[in-house]
């Protein structure tokens, strides 16, 4: 049932949305992929008229749409430096996405990724330099220690999403709400602990001591293992018996409740393996790019939100909406230098191709917890 304030030809409109079929979906975001690019072109010209530069690119316009474009889109099958960026941030996204992607498929906003991706990241990189001395010299000692450090950045990941889950399963608390409160929380105590126990001897910033050289590795193999987690998710959520008591949870409580399920605790279970996914891209993180805990974590748990609403919130979407996204992060370092097209601007294009293609599923999501469209 639709809220009564709804004005008629928007209900009409978010009834279709939820009604549309899978094809039907993939048709408009196509569809809103193309506009934003072209939206997105003629931005970049109209800036570029009032831009100052001593040879335009196309008559007045001193920015060219098809350059910057090219380098968003083209530039990472070409470029080994961008190439390298896109990978790192394809998996780093492939997994806060997909972390994203099951709260919702549970009928839960985990909009506290980043915070349990901070704080998976300090377990995962103190965990490694504890680990480190006791390990075995070589490629087995380094498997060694980067298996522990995952690990324990998946654990507590996990178990710091498990609180806003059992806030909202016994206290009805909202997890909007709580999640984002945690994300500063968890930025606040991670300072705290590295700043008063944890620092890096002699460094001049908030960091960690350096992970052992023998724990890291590069992007390709986080990126299959992204993709791995992906495919072993989606299996788990449509192909057990478990993923269905959870999709039924979230979406129908009461239905749950009437087949047998627990409902909360499933609610909290959803929101752990969430925070789980969360926190190993964390360790992720400081394994691949970093090599330790630094005090001013990449947003990549608040991109995952993006990444999960452009992948309709599907697992298996999210490996095509986390490279996209990646490619166009990667890409974006390059334009300011390369073409002088200021970075604010590439950003413009970025929220372009991110709000015209993410709106339509947001509606939807919205309509399908309003229980609208026939179907519901």
């Amino acid at each position: 049932m639709s809220p009564d304030w709804l004005p008629k030809p928007i209900e009409g409109v978010i009834d279709r949305l939820v009604d549309a079929s899978a094809g039907e979906r993939l048709l408009v975001s196509v569809a809103a992929l193309v506009t934003a690019i072209l939206l997105g072109g003629v931005v970049t010209l109209v800036a570029g008229v009032f831009a100052a530069c001593e040879s335009p690119a196309v008559g007045v316009f001193c920015y060219n749409p098809l350059a910057v474009y090219r380098y968003l889109f083209l530039a990472p099958l070409s470029d080994p430096f961008i190439l390298q960026e896109t990978l790192k941030n394809s998996a780093l996204l492939l997994l806060t996405g997909l972390a994203v992607a099951v709260s919702f498929r549970a009928g839960l906003f985990n909009i506290g990724t980043q915070g349990q991706l901070v704080l998976g990241a300090l377990a995962a990189a103190l965990v490694a330099v504890r680990v480190g001395p006791a390990a075995p010299a070589g490629p087995v000692g380094g498997v060694l220690i980067a298996v522990t450090a995952m690990l324990a950045g998946s654990i507590v990941g996990g178990l710091y999403a498990a609180i806003p889950g059992a806030l909202k399963a016994y206290a009805d608390a909202n997890e909007v709400i709580t999640t984002i409160m945690l994300n500063f929380i968890a930025s606040d105590v991670a300072f705290f602990l590295v700043s008063a126990y944890f620092q890096k001897p002699g460094s001049g910033s908030v960091e960690t001591r350096d992970v052992p050289a023998a724990a890291r590795f590069g992007p390709e193999i986080a990126l299959v293992l992204a993709v791995a987690l992906v495919l072993a998710t989606t299996y788990l959520l449509w192909g057990t018996a478990f993923g269905y008591d959870l999709r039924t949870a979230g979406i129908q409580p009461e239905a749950a409740d009437y087949a047998g399920v627990d409902a909360k605790r499933m609610i909290v279970t959803s929101m752990t393996l969430s925070g789980a996914i969360g926190g190993l891209g964390g360790a992720v993180w400081v394994l691949m790019s970093v090599g330790r805990w630094v005090n001013g974590v990449p947003a990549l748990g608040f991109d995952g939100i993006t990444v999960s609403v452009l992948a309709s919130n599907n697992p298996l979407g999210v490996l095509f909406a986390g490279p996209l996204f990646g490619s166009m992060q990667a890409g974006s370092l390059s334009i300011d230098f390369q073409l002088g097209v200021p970075r604010q601007l590439v950003g413009v294009i970025r929220g372009l191709v991110i709000l015209l293609v993410a709106m339509p599923e947001f509606f939807r999501t919205l309509g399908v917890r309003w229980n609208m469209g026939e179907g519901q």
